[in-house]
């Protein structure tokens, strides 16, 4: 009788513990570039905004507002990135848990475009990898400057606490 009572019990609590549904990315068909196309995210998940982030001196030495001190494109996308990190893993979360991203660039010159190859590299490093696999939604626009005149790239992102 008592196992029968168990049973029920455990029964009943399984069914009114409500199943939290899953973040679902879709990733662009026949492709392997390292973005979605749309993720769908459940309606109990929790959103979390990340205002910009900008590159870390990555020069000491160099005066400071100039490229010399954030490095190029691809120094400038690393450095944001794990600025990005820290921020979301003192918020219990991770880069894995980015769902959308907005990226900034600034042309190096006025005579070259947007080095979309270099931040291609620095993004690499931290989505699409074997270690982090998960891919977020992206856009990146190129704009004529930021606030700061060394700053090449910021970064906005969304992140998702299922």
């Amino acid at each position: 009788m008592k196992t029968r009572i168990v049973a029920a019990l455990a029964a009943a609590m399984a069914l009114a513990t409500p199943l939290q549904a899953e973040v679902i990315r879709h990733p662009i068909p026949n492709s392997d570039f390292p973005i979605l196309r749309a993720v769908e995210i459940p309606a109990d998940a929790t959103l979390v905004y990340l205002s910009g982030a900008v590159p870390r001196v990555v020069d000491e030495t160099a005066e400071r507002g100039t490229l010399a001190a954030y490095g190029d494109t691809e120094a400038q996308t690393v450095t944001t990135l794990e600025s990005i990190s820290d921020t979301l893993e003192s918020l219990d979360l991770s880069l894995s848990d980015v769902v959308k991203m907005q990226v900034y660039l600034v042309a190096p010159d006025a005579d070259t475009p947007m080095d979309f190859a270099g931040f291609m590299n620095g993004y690499r490093q931290f989505f699409g990898t074997e270690a982090q696999p998960n891919l977020p939604t992206r856009s990146v626009f190129q704009v004529a400057g930021l606030a700061n005149a060394g700053w090449l790239v910021e970064i906005e992102v969304v992140a998702v606490r299922p």
